[in-house]
Formats: structure tokens, C-alpha cells, sequence
């Protein structure tokens, strides 16, 4: 990018105030393949720049407009590869010139997040509330959403790092887990639904996901945190200190007024070398040992598309035999097939004669076909693709 530097400082300053959290500065970070909705998501075009659900608006527009609603338009920030800004610029038009921060290898969410805060605290101070949401998650109820958002960052505010955990409505072993202690109501003024955070747990096994539901203490982890940037700051300084000092050293330059030269030489030079680690890992893993992570439950309806079945949980049946579609229904024709999921994207027609619980996702230079119940497992056929040389598809 090349960005005035001293315009990127002040454009977020003179924006108006949203929902009366000004100090409020939600993050999208933008990464990840999706190599489970696979041939459809892929390297070059990833699951959040599609509009699974035919809703007219893809999935990080429609991060962006839950959020924009919340803090304004011009307080959003999207981090992504440097090979999408040009897709999410096209998506966006709305986003800030200035708030598209691109990172040219991905080094995982702890990094990518560090330095979008580190960058806003330096435009803003650091007493601001940063909070990250993925930009390929699906939410049902957007003023929930929000309620949930605005105790969020009064729980920041308060110093602590703030999940969202999403109720758990069945044992599921695709996402890592939550588990709840005592409740904050009576420390943190306008988080009445506040608890702290005991520990974050893996994903489990059927019989132990089992388990944690019926104790009622356990909630999915969706990835969402939302923080005070100097905490953020100061616990990665003690926790991981070399990320800290690159991302600070990143943030020093990054609105230099020298046509973004001075940032690109050193994203080259630091960037690549960075740590590749989870932000759970790194800091929230850690901070909730020590008692300094809270949890809003979140009731709002979440899912995050990591495979076919969940696609086809989100949408409508296409007939009576519950065929579900994504795309045109018109290039799809099923005679005695049920409980299909069907992705036409080639152009041409796809039949299914006698054919049920099935996934098939057609596309011009790939075609997958696989059982419903092994969606989970697109990845090995990623996986597989890349060991026998067939890069060039995925």
C-alpha cells in the first residue's frame, strides 16, 4: 500500500463515534485457506470472498457490515495476505484506505493480530479496545451480536482479555472448548454476563465433548477476543518478546510519509521470520492461568463454515429428498438421490441418479466427490494434491 502516513492517523479520529464506544476498534483478520471447502475455497481466492449462504453478500462483507454497524465504517480494520488486497478492496469499498493492513507470508493469528494492534495503538493510544472477529464466521442475530460486542469491551476495559464463547448445542469435536468459572458481574459495571475463564481446552474426542456438555460448564471457543491494546501489548512483551519487538519496530514506520518504503523493507526483512503461532496458544492460553482472561457467552447464533456440512446446516433444502444446493439449482438435477450437498460451479450440468449423502463440488479444473460423513477429511485430499505435485489446483 501507499498510503499518506499522516492521513492514516487522522482518518479514523475525525470519523463518528459508534454505538457510544468510541474508543472501540474492531479487527478482521483475513487468513486461512478453508482447504476443507476445497476445490471451491482455495490459495489464490479463500472461503471468506465467497457468498455461501446466497445471501448477496459475501462472507467478509458481511463481517464487515456487523461490525461497521457496531464502531462506524471507518474505525474497521481487515489484516490479509498481500495477495488479496486487491479481492478485498474490490469487496470492501467502504473500508478504509488506510485500514487494510497486508502481510506477505501468513505467520498465524498471534502476529497478525500483535501488529494490527500495535499499529492502532500507535495511531490512537494505547488505552484503545481492539477486537478481532474472523472473517469467515456466519452469525444468525446481529443485535445479540452487538449486545454481546458492547460487554465485551466493557470486560477490556477492565483489563481483561475477552472471549466470546458460543453455546455449545451438540458434542462437537471440529472446534476447541471453553470452560467457564465464577461469574465478574459484580466487578465489571456493564458486563452483567461476564465469567471468567478457567482454562481453554482442545478439540475433544465424541465421548469427552459428550462429557463437557452434560457439566454445563463448557462453551465453544469461536476465536474471538476482544482487549485493551496495552494490555495486549504488555502480556505479549512478557510471553512472546520477540514478536513484540518486531511489531512494535513494524508499527513505528508503518504511517512513515516516505511512500510506504520504509515498511515494506522491513516487513521483508522481519516479517518471514516471525513466530507462526495460535493467538489460543500463545497468549490467551496462558493469561487465563493466570485468572486475567474473561468469557461473554454468546447467544447469537455462530457457525464458521469449516466444511460442506456445515454449509448445508445454514441453507435451505433444494426438494423434498433435502438435496441442498450452492449456486445455481438450475445446472443441478437429482433423480432417487437424497441428502446431497451440491456445489455446480464448472458451468455445466450435474446429475445424481440413485446417489445419496453425498458431497459434489464441480468446478472447471477439479471435481470432488466424497461422503457426507467425511467432509471433515476434504483436507487430507489437500494434503494428498500437494504431495503428488498438484499445486497448481489448490
Amino acid at each position: 500500500m501507499n498510503n499518506d502516513g499522516r492521513q492514516c492517523k487522522n482518518d479514523a479520529a475525525n470519523g463518528k463515534p459508534g454505538m457510544g464506544m468510541p474508543d472501540f476498534y474492531p479487527l478482521i483478520p483475513a487468513g486461512g485457506v478453508g482447504s476443507r471447502l476445497w476445490p471451491i475455497s482455495r490459495g489464490n481466492r479463500p472461503k471468506f470472498l465467497y457468498d455461501f449462504l446466497g445471501s448477496g453478500r459475501t462472507m467478509i462483507q458481511s463481517t464487515f457490515d456487523r461490525l461497521a454497524a457496531i464502531a462506524g465504517p471507518e474505525r474497521v480494520s481487515v489484516i490479509a495476505g498481500v495477495a488479496h488486497e486487491d479481492a478485498i478492496r474490490a469487496q470492501l469499498p467502504e473500508l478504509g484506505a488506510c485500514n487494510l493492513f497486508t502481510e506477505p507470508v501468513g505467520r498465524d493469528s498471534t502476529a497478525a493480530i500483535a501488529l494490527s494492534v500495535a499499529i492502532l495503538a500507535k495511531r490512537h493510544g494505547s488505552d484503545i479496545v481492539v477486537g478481532s472477529f474472523a472473517a469467515d464466521h456466519v452469525i444468525r442475530d446481529n443485535q445479540a451480536f452487538s449486545d454481546c460486542v458492547r460487554q465485551a469491551v466493557a470486560a477490556a476495559r477492565a483489563g481483561y482479555v475477552v472471549t466470546i464463547g458460543i453455546a455449545a448445542t451438540r458434542p462437537s469435536t471440529a472446534f476447541g472448548y471453553i470452560r467457564q468459572g465464577e461469574s465478574l458481574a459484580s466487578s465489571i459495571p456493564g458486563a452483567p454476563s461476564a465469567r471468567r475463564v478457567k482454562a481453554f481446552v482442545e478439540k475433544p474426542d465424541a465421548a469427552t465433548a459428550q462429557a463437557y456438555l452434560l457439566t454445563g460448564e463448557y462453551r465453544w471457543n469461536a476465536g474471538m477476543f476482544v482487549m485493551r491494546a496495552d494490555v495486549l501489548l504488555d502480556a505479549l512483551r512478557r510471553l512472546k518478546p520477540e514478536i513484540h519487538r518486531v511489531v512494535t519496530a513494524l508499527a513505528d514506520v508503518w504511517d512513515a510519509d516516505d511512500g510506504g518504503v520504509a515498511r515494506a523493507e522491513m516487513m521483508e526483512r522481519l516479517w518471514p521470520g516471525v513466530e507462526k503461532i495460535a493467538f489460543d496458544y500463545a497468549l490467551a492460553e496462558p493469561l487465563a492461568a493466570e485468572g486475567g482472561v474473561a468469557m461473554v457467552p454468546g447467544g447469537f447464533g455462530w457457525d464458521d463454515i469449516g466444511d460442506f456440512n456445515s454449509v448445508a446446516a445454514l441453507i435451505p433444502s433444494a426438494d423434498v429428498r433435502n438435496n441442498k444446493i450452492v449456486g445455481d439449482a438450475e445446472r443441478v438435477v437429482c433423480l432417487d438421490s437424497a441428502g446431497n450437498v451440491v456445489v455446480p460451479s464448472s458451468g455445466r450440468m450435474v446429475t445424481l441418479l440413485g446417489a445419496d449423502d453425498l458431497v459434489v463440488v464441480d468446478t472447471p479444473d477439479a471435481l470432488l466427490v466424497a461422503p457426507r460423513a467425511r467432509s471433515q477429511e476434504v483436507k487430507r485430499m489437500v494434503a494428498e494434491l500437494t504431495a503428488r505435485g498438484h499445486g497448481e489446483i489448490l
